[in-house]
């Protein structure tokens, strides 16, 4: 299988949307990016389409359609009939006049191959005696049978798709030539690469685009009419179906489209109680005019418009053209394995352990991670499809298990509020604090209940934090050094208390210490100088001396 999609590595934000819209689960994670799973991937589209980031290209063949016409080998191009819904208000001879001008040699409709493939199915149904069939047009349905559900092969019509028919017609004609398909479709690119010598290259809507305005081309608004182009209702749902003769009413004819339906339906096809039906599938939703590279999907769909606008530019009557042998436009399809080793039981009850789902009643089966159960999902990580930390519930118990043990254990005081200043949070050691037995007793009230919320106010006013400001709750007979800080992004004021009480009382009870013993210093000092004044005065020497001693005596105390 080409690599049609790839990965610009740098822009994927691991969202996860991308497996969440994959029908087939086909893209595996690793260091946190998301790597399309080749033989998987049926191709849709999806994920190119639902990517936020626009981390999934699309391979560019621009640059080989140059090559081709450079060769001076006629280059034609098949027109995906979708083109009247991506083109609004152009015709195919506005088209093959605006492609000319970047050197192709002309522009066919795909729909010529459409008549043919849909007369090959009209055939099949009234000479094969056929129980099941199902249309092979779309390469992604092909993809999906093939890998996802090998019993059903037998039932996929084994002829050509119309972009295939039509450039074998083309080249049955022109033998020299080569042929490029323009169209709204991923998977072409594959299909095209896979049965070579068929299809060249395949541009998309959004490729051709950019081309014809890189050469400042303008595509003239003129439409055209042609009564015999009834097959140009095949990008539509149920195109297939209407542009078909039915009338062997042996068969039920149905229309089917989305991935989503096509394995429902195929499942209900593996249940053995469908019979004597003609299925046409489409894996988008609304078949090629809801394609991934339709310009418009990008931005928003109009399927009824678009619808319209095909219905309109389509006859009545089929193309004039000339049916090949059934046997050359025959088309094999094989079964494509992808299958990797099923985990044991044992694995993946370990996973499941391991993602926190110890019991049955905690698979939430949320599909946050884009698989649809806990278990399929556990699955993946035993393939290396998946990790543990795409779990949205896990990741989330983890980090509020981990916040709930440092606000459980920190020794500080925590408290939390709201804007409104009503208490959002409070632990055990802010409640010990302020002598509250219960967190519920608290929880949602003003703050004001149990303290005083002029700090909070000036923090949320200034948007200045508060750090380390020593304060005594008399209500509580306490000293705390509190730090507030407001948090811009949760819109919520923090609370940091510490308690200081038995720190300021130790420091009380040091200062009275200190007096004391400064008032015991002053005493001798008195007694002495009276003691040293009498001696003075016997011995006629002066206390000058002693007086200063004694002072830096008191100093000292003092200073201590």
């Amino acid at each position: 299988m080409s690599r049609c999609l790839t990965l610009k590595k740098s822009n994927c934000k691991n969202c996860y949307k991308c497996i969440r819209h994959c029908p087939v689960k086909a893209i595996r994670f690793s260091g946190n990016q998301a790597h399309i799973i080749d033989n998987e991937c049926i191709l849709c589209g999806q994920c190119f389409v639902v990517c936020p980031q626009n981390a999934k290209e699309i391979v560019n063949e621009t640059e080989k359609v140059k090559v081709l016409i450079q060769s001076g080998d006629p280059v034609f191009v098949s027109l995906a009939p979708s083109f009247v819904a991506n083109y609004e208000g152009i015709g195919i001879n506005s088209m093959r006049e605006a492609l000319k001008k970047l050197g192709f040699y002309d522009v066919q409709e795909t729909a010529i191959g459409a008549t043919i493939v849909k007369r090959e199915y009209e055939r099949m149904i009234n000479e094969d005696n056929r129980d099941i069939i199902i249309t092979s047009c779309c390469h992604s349905v092909n993809l999906l049978i093939q890998k996802y559900f090998p019993n059903q092969l037998e039932y996929l019509a084994d002829v050509m798709s119309p972009m295939q028919a039509h450039c074998r017609d083309i080249k049955e004609k022109h033998p020299n030539a080569k042929t490029v398909f323009v169209g709204p479709c991923v998977a072409k690119k594959d299909e095209a690469d896979y049965y070579e010598g068929i299809v060249d290259a395949v541009l998309t809507f959004e490729e051709l685009t950019e081309w014809l305005d890189a050469e400042g081309i303008k595509i003239n608004k003129e439409t055209d009419s042609n009564d015999q182009s009834r097959a140009r209702f095949f990008p539509t749902t149920g195109g297939v179906l209407k542009t078909m003769v039915q009338d062997n009413t042996d068969y039920t004819y149905v229309a089917i489209d989305g991935v989503e339906n096509c394995i429902a339906a195929l499942k209900d096809i593996e249940s053995g109680k469908i019979h004597k039906c003609f299925i046409e599938m489409s894996a988008c939703i609304g078949s090629c005019i809801g394609g991934p590279v339709m310009e418009k999907y990008h931005h928003h769909r109009l399927p009824i418009k678009d619808y319209i606008t095909v219905a309109n530019y389509a006859g009545k009557k089929d193309f004039d053209v000339e049916q090949p042998n059934p046997v050359s436009i025959k088309k094999q399809f094989n079964f494509i394995e992808h299958q990797l080793r099923e985990p044991f039981e044992s694995e993946i009850q370990e996973v499941l352990k391991q993602m926190g789902k110890t019991e049955p009643s905690k698979e939430l089966n949320c599909g946050s991670c884009g698989y649809n159960t806990c278990r399929e999902k556990a699955i993946a990580i035993c393939q290396g499809k998946a990790e543990i930390s795409m779990c949205l519930p896990f990741l989330k118990d983890k980090a509020e298990s981990f916040s709930d043990t440092i606000v459980k254990n920190t020794p500080n005081g925590l408290i939390v509020l709201n804007e409104n200043f009503e208490v959002q949070q409070i632990n055990a050691a802010a409640r010990k604090i302020m002598n509250i037995r219960y967190a519920s007793d608290v929880l949602g009230e003003q703050v004001v209940r149990i303290l005083d919320p002029s700090v909070f106010i000036k923090v949320l006013n200034t948007k200045r934090d508060v750090r380390n400001q020593r304060i005594y709750l008399a209500e509580y007979k306490r000293y705390i050094e509190q730090t507030v800080v407001y948090d811009r992004e949760s819109h919520l004021l923090i609370g940091i208390m510490r308690d200081v009480t038995d720190e300021e009382t130790e420091r009380e009870k040091k200062e009275s210490i200190s007096r004391q013993t400064i008032e015991v210093a002053d005493k001798v000092v008195d007694k002495q100088m009276r003691i040293v004044q009498e001696i003075a005065s016997l011995l006629g020497e002066t206390a000058a001396e002693t007086k200063i001693a004694l002072a830096k005596l008191k100093e000292s105390i003092a200073d201590e």
